[in-house]
């Protein structure tokens, strides 16, 4: 499944300061049946989303002002529990690019990378700054550049004029990072390589 290319984002961060969220809290078992990867978006968390007769929770991040953006920040080891893909396609499809946290599920974090979605993980005292950044300033927007591998948050102080009250690198691997910045699958990747792999059978003389 190809995605929107990510290169710079720039946008309000929705604070979901819960740890060990699994993947069954992102998107519950019984919302699985689809056979297409679409329309996940609309179940992402939903049962800290919607109350029992459907009705969206008011005391739930999404379903306020300041839930609003395409930066997730969350607790340390986010996307534990069973390998569905389908939580990183509910992330995806709501609107999120990035999602920060001190740790992710191994399989999560594969299954993220192959759908449009960087998992930027940091350490556990990065993680704590961090947030208590956000709640200084909890509708400022923060950036990830994704060339430059950096998180830049947005000041503490709502007035100030700085560009942001530090920075945080962050590493990811080579390959993934080039799919991402150009929108490409694993499948669109090694598509690509069609006219190289063709040029190499000719230089090489093979039938």
């Amino acid at each position: 499944m190809s995605f929107q290319p990510l290169n710079i984002i720039t946008s309000p961060v929705v604070l979901l300061q819960a740890e060990n969220i699994d993947t069954d809290r992102i998107i519950p078992a019984r919302f699985l049946k689809s056979v297409e990867s679409t329309g996940f978006g609309k179940n992402l968390f939903h049962d800290w989303r919607y109350r029992p007769d459907g009705s969206p929770d008011p005391d739930f991040v999404l379903n306020k002002p300041e839930g609003q953006g395409k930066i997730l920040l969350t607790g340390k080891n986010f996307g534990c529990g069973s390998s569905r893909e389908h939580a990183a396609w509910a992330l995806y499809q709501y609107g999120f690019r990035v999602v920060i946290s001190s740790g992710f599920a191994d399989i999560f974090r594969t299954n993220a990378l192959n759908n449009g979605l960087l998992p930027l993980e940091v350490t556990d005292q990065q993680l704590s700054g961090l947030m208590e950044t956000y709640m200084a300033n909890p509708l400022a927007a923060w950036t990830v550049d994704l060339n430059q591998q950096l998180l830049i948050p947005a000041p503490a102080n709502q007035h100030s004029t700085s560009t942001g009250s530090f920075t945080v690198p962050f590493s990811l691997n080579s390959f993934r990072k080039e799919c991402l910045l150009h929108g490409s699958d694993l499948i669109d990747y090694l598509a690509g390589l069609k006219p190289r792999i063709i040029q190499f059978e000719v230089n090489h003389h093979i039938k």
